[in-house]
């Protein structure tokens, strides 16, 4: 019996620990391109790292999704030619690296995977258990309308300096939309963040083939701070932002990231970013994928005193804008700083700090603060399903940057 109950629990840690060690998960067009909201027929490449090293035999599986992110009432076979659900076969070793790894990736579609519909899809990665791995969400539009889109600096007199306004307009000559109030969604969505969206929207213009969306208030983000940044593209020297490198008994290297200063009067300074995005390189070899090592990175953010009632969290893409036990702070008393610890690919990383209360509501502009002039990227995604109609397609995407010259 004691024999079974250790077999048992041997399985259950091994399912629990399943998940645990994945890491740099990426799901894009191309290095240059980070954004997963792409025309219908675009190659995506989903790309992520596991940290046993032992080729396990991943599967993906690609669902259809409504405008609000419900299973869709489609069948597998009325949106994909071929199968829904793959084994991912592009496995590799990492080489000459201290932290061993195994890199996945799988390009849809494939001669395996072809969408052939327009929509919100979820991608998952499954284990051999058929557990649930991670999932990304990628949108594939087709080119039905136009979508103008103009971000502007927020009309409302007590939110001047910190919010953005975003207007758009949709053309859809090629479209008959009888009741746009029910047959057309839209969805505004911040840096590609979907933390950081705003649906629910009703045209307030009607003209032929065309449909406005002016608001003064209801379309208002806040434009909150340039990321941070640093590049550990050399894994044993200094390069960007990066004042301190050590390593124990060849372990992986430790980088520490040159410390912020909290200050709750922060003012505006221009920082090119790339919005919280990553880009996975190294110098020190030929093949970012397999010969980029890990590097233990070391994240300060200097505060007097701790925040009451709120924790800290070191926020990008490179944790899909989520925030989890291994990106959380912790107050040092005997440094008056918050720290936290990550294990991140070489590369180059966008970041910021967030807070969180205890119902896990983000203030994104507690500590880096809030200001119109912050360069960001709005896209609105339109959603059509005509009376009658299976699903939602999505007829067209429009972005828009704002230009504090407006």
């Amino acid at each position: 019996m004691k024999k079974i109950f250790v077999v048992l629990f041997q399985l259950l840690f091994t399912v629990l620990s399943f998940g645990q060690n994945i890491k740099s998960i990426q799901l894009r067009t191309n290095e240059n391109n980070f954004s997963a909201i792409v025309p219908l027929g675009t190659i995506l490449e989903l790309s992520f790292d596991d940290l046993d090293a032992d080729s396990k035999d991943y599967q993906y599986k690609i669902e259809h999704m409504t405008h609000d992110w419900k299973k869709s009432r489609l069948l597998s076979s009325q949106y994909i030619d071929g199968f829904d659900q793959n084994t991912i076969i592009n496995v590799t070793n990492s080489f000459n690296t201290f932290q061993s790894y195994t890199h996945y990736s799988v390009k849809i579609p494939n001669r395996n995977t072809i969408i052939t519909k327009s929509g919100n899809y979820l991608l998952s990665v499954l284990n051999t258990y058929d557990e649930v791995i991670f999932t990304r969400k990628f949108v594939l539009y087709e080119n039905a309308a136009t979508v103008g889109v103009a971000v502007s600096r927020s009309r409302n007199a007590t939110k001047l300096d910190t919010q953005q306004t975003v207007e758009f307009s949709i053309s859809h000559p090629k479209l008959r939309i009888n009741n746009p109030q029910q047959e057309v969604n839209v969805v505004l969505i911040k840096n590609d963040n979907w933390n950081k969206i705003i649906t629910g929207l009703q045209p307030t213009f009607f003209q032929q083939n065309s449909l406005r969306y002016t608001y003064s208030n209801k379309t208002n983000f806040y434009g909150e701070n340039e990321y941070l940044n640093f590049d550990s593209k050399i894994i044993r020297n200094k390069s960007l932002n990066i004042v301190k490198i050590t390593q124990k008994n060849r372990e992986v290297f430790h980088h520490y990231i040159y410390p912020t200063e909290y200050n709750p009067n922060i003012k505006y300074t221009y920082n090119p970013d790339i919005n919280g995005q990553f880009i996975i390189r190294t110098l020190e070899g030929n093949t970012p994928s397999t010969e980029a090592d890990y590097a233990m990175m070391h994240f300060t953010l200097k505060a007097e005193t701790p925040f009451l009632d709120e924790d800290v969290y070191v926020y990008g893409a490179f944790n899909n804008f989520e925030i989890s036990d291994e990106n959380k702070m912790k107050y040092n008393l005997n440094i008056n700083a918050y720290t936290a610890e990550i294990l991140l690919k070489q590369g180059f990383y966008n970041y910021t700090f967030v807070t969180a209360n205890k119902y896990k509501e983000f203030d994104y502009k507690k500590v880096m603060g809030s200001f119109f002039q912050t360069e960001n990227e709005y896209k609105v995604i339109v959603y059509f399903k005509a009376i009658g109609a299976l699903y939602d397609r999505v007829v067209g995407v429009g972005s828009g940057v704002f230009n504090p010259d407006r």
